[in-house]
């Protein structure tokens, strides 16, 4: 868990087209990651 205010660490996920993106391709601007953690499970 990060405390407000403190620098999220660089990851890397894959965007709609599966292509990867890195959290430090957007530094400087604001940037929302949004998931479904069981989106892609059974069930």
């Amino acid at each position: 868990m990060l405390e407000p205010k403190t620098e999220a660490p660089d990851f890397t996920l894959d965007n709609q087209d599966g292509e990867p993106v890195t959290l430090l391709d957007h530094r400087g601007r604001w940037v929302l990651v949004w998931w479904y953690p069981k989106a892609a499970t059974p069930g």
